[in-house]
């Protein structure tokens, strides 16, 4: 991994004790957060590796909820991350897996949200690693591979794999002059479940999201505006 500054050693400001177990944790909570756009009523956190040997006294428990609920790396209240969640009606399950995982440093996040309309609950599953220094990756989100950095807004877009999705998505974001810096596509199969990963250089007005949402064959649409 390349370093561009110091700040990217010693991390960013943070309740402490650890940049990549306390700073990185709760990036990722509050990255999934900012994805699932809504405060979920249970998590399921488990923890792998490092995280899952160290979470007590390095707080990555605390700081994992304390993003879930939104906070910045150094919010003082993620000390009480625990009470503040089970105020907003936030249920937490925490378990320690014995699994192994590729990197030391790795966490899943299931965020489940009941739909008041009767509809099936909204879910969303993130795996998310942390890097050091506060840097971290989400590498899956819904079984589908991604590289996700939370450096630069994103649009991640679960549609049929159909011809024109991709053209029709594009073609909007062109209209709105959003440049896009990185883009992915994947697929579970032939026709089936895809997933469009686009990070852009600019934010995305709600005007230009309400039409993403409204393309034929698109199912949901997870949108990072930026700032963790």
């Amino acid at each position: 991994m390349k370093y561009k500054s110091v700040f990217d050693i010693i991390g960013p400001m943070m309740m402490g004790p650890s940049s990549s177990h306390t700073a990185g944790a709760a990036r990722i909570g509050r990255l999934a957060r900012r994805l699932f756009n809504d405060k979920p009523d249970e998590v399921t956190i488990t923890l792998y590796e490092s995280f899952a040997q160290t979470y007590r006294g390095h707080c990555t428990d605390l700081a994992l909820i304390g993003g879930l609920l939104d906070l910045d790396t150094y919010d003082s209240r993620i000390q009480d991350a625990y009470t503040l969640a089970g105020q907003q009606g936030m249920h937490i399950t925490l378990s320690p897996s014995e699994e192994s995982a590729e990197h030391p440093n790795t966490v899943r996040l299931q965020l489940r949200k009941k739909q008041k309309d009767g509809s099936p609950p909204w879910e969303l599953e993130v795996l998310g690693i942390s890097l050091g220094g506060g840097k971290i990756e989400l590498i899956q989100l819904n079984e589908f591979p991604i590289r996700l950095t939370g450096d630069f807004p994103a649009l991640l877009i679960f549609h049929e794999d159909r011809f024109g999705v991709i053209a029709t998505v594009t073609g909007l974001l062109k209209k709105s002059h959003i440049n896009i810096g990185y883009m992915e596509m994947s697929r579970k199969g032939k026709g089936s479940q895809a997933l469009m990963i686009l990070e852009m250089d600019q934010s995305l007005s709600p005007k230009v999201l309400g039409r993403i949402r409204g393309i034929p064959h698109v199912h949901q649409v997870c949108v990072f505006q930026g700032g963790l």
